[in-house]
């Protein structure tokens, strides 16, 4: 039986949508709104009731409504360069539009904007907001990631000091505790303790529904759902972290896969090579990841949207601040800094049983090359691609589609 669209991605896109709109209406009453990066502690805006758009998500919106191309070139209008950190500028070029061109009518004027400094420019990039009237910046340290255990995974949500260090967590709970002060102060109103404790308990039952999810996924034969709608799914909620939709949303998705699981729906009958998809999601062409289905029998069945839902956000603490700390600190090196990342990466492919790997590649994606050459050392192929998944000009150049279609034909051979 074939998979038809996923109820819950349905779900979840028309919930953002609506949420959006009110969210652009609250802001038209003069609440105050936040434009933050996903490396920020999102926690504490939820425990303030201050409404936050996260940057990635918002670029993501951008590109698969084809603006991505007039939001760059807004970006070189004033002197800023449209080719580097595509996926981290996209917003900012977005805001030139006028509202009939803008996605969804565009992003109010946020008062607040919060990032990590990561990189030598994502926090130039949110210096910027802060230069547009109404939005104050605040940036977070990035520190050095610092050898890990292995199976991180598994130490995380309780041995999280032994897993990343007290001394990196205790500058991020200060800086934190520092954001509070500084909303509180701007806003008039007041960090309750218990709200903060209510919505890290809640985003820890989020996280489990996921575990609970990718675990299904991991060992289906054929699979069940195609990443087009995993994707969804998994991060419109993930943007609502901490609040009782949220966590009902990942029990639906979970109850949805299991049915399919059990009435034999697949993506694709015919499925022979399974696919893992490394790097951000390609907003603009998501027809893509089913394009190779009838032809090679080449099914994505893995993206790190759902794998990092399930093992990079569950904490537990008796301390909701310095809990929260533990949650963001170390977000980045799971998913790009080896060994950390290369060996979950090989720990994902294999629970997965992947034959080939596509790696997006892009500017600011550093230990590229470990990651691939930890997978090729467990045999399993990986074509790297350099290219930036927002901006349709660099993956157009970069032949996504033609050179996938070669790689599974060269490299990627059938299952009997």
């Amino acid at each position: 039986m074939s998979a038809a669209r996923l109820a819950s991605a349905v779900a979840a896109t028309s919930y953002q949508r609506e949420w959006f709109q009110r969210l652009r209406e609250r802001a038209a009453g003069g609440a105050p709104t936040a434009f933050v990066n996903a490396d920020a502690p999102h926690e504490v805006f939820r425990a303030l009731d201050i409404p936050y758009v996260v940057n990635q998500w918002w670029a993501s919106v951008i590109a698969a409504k084809r603006t991505g191309p007039a939001a760059l070139s807004q970006l070189t209008a004033h002197g800023l360069p449209d080719d580097s950190r595509q996926y981290d500028a996209l917003a900012l070029g977005a805001q030139e539009l006028d509202e009939a061109r803008a996605p969804w009518g565009g992003l109010p004027s946020p008062t607040f904007a919060v990032s990590e400094r990561s990189g030598d420019v994502s926090h130039k990039i949110f210096e910027l907001w802060g230069r547009r009237a109404g939005t104050e910046t605040f940036l977070l340290n990035r520190t050095a990631a610092v050898p890990a255990p292995d199976g991180w995974w598994d130490l995380v949500p309780e041995r999280w000091e032994e897993v990343f260090g007290a001394e990196r967590i205790d500058l991020l709970e200060a800086e934190i505790r520092q954001l509070i002060g500084v909303l509180e102060d701007r806003t008039g109103r007041t960090l309750e303790h218990e709200a903060l404790v209510e919505v890290m308990a809640l985003a820890n039952e989020q996280a489990e529904w996921n575990q609970r999810t990718r675990a299904l996924i991991a060992t289906a034969r054929p699979t069940p759902i195609a990443v087009t709608d995993s994707i969804p799914s998994v991060m419109v909620p993930q943007w609502h972290r901490g609040t009782p939709w949220a966590v009902e949303a990942a029990r639906r998705l979970h109850d949805e896969v299991a049915e399919r699981i059990e009435g034999g729906v697949a993506v694709h009958a015919g499925e022979r090579r399974r696919l893992m998809w490394i790097g951000r999601g390609l907003w603009s062409d998501l027809e893509m990841y089913r394009s190779f289905q009838d032809e090679f029998g080449a099914v994505f069945v893995w993206s790190m949207y759902l794998a990092i839902a399930a093992d990079g956000y569950l904490r537990r603490g008796v301390d909701p601040v310095r809990t929260l700390a533990a949650r963001f600190v170390g977000l980045t090196d799971l998913l790009y800094v080896p060994p950390m990342s290369s060996s979950w990466y090989v720990k994902e492919a294999l629970s997965h049983g992947i034959d080939g790997v596509v790696h997006l590649v892009a500017d600011d994606t550093p230990g590229a090359a470990f990651i691939s050459e930890a997978l090729e050392d467990q045999n399993i192929p990986v074509l790297e691609i350099v290219a930036n998944n927002a901006d349709s000009r660099s993956t157009e150049r970069a032949r996504v589609h033609e050179r996938i279609a070669e790689f599974i034909r060269s490299r990627v051979p059938a299952r009997d």
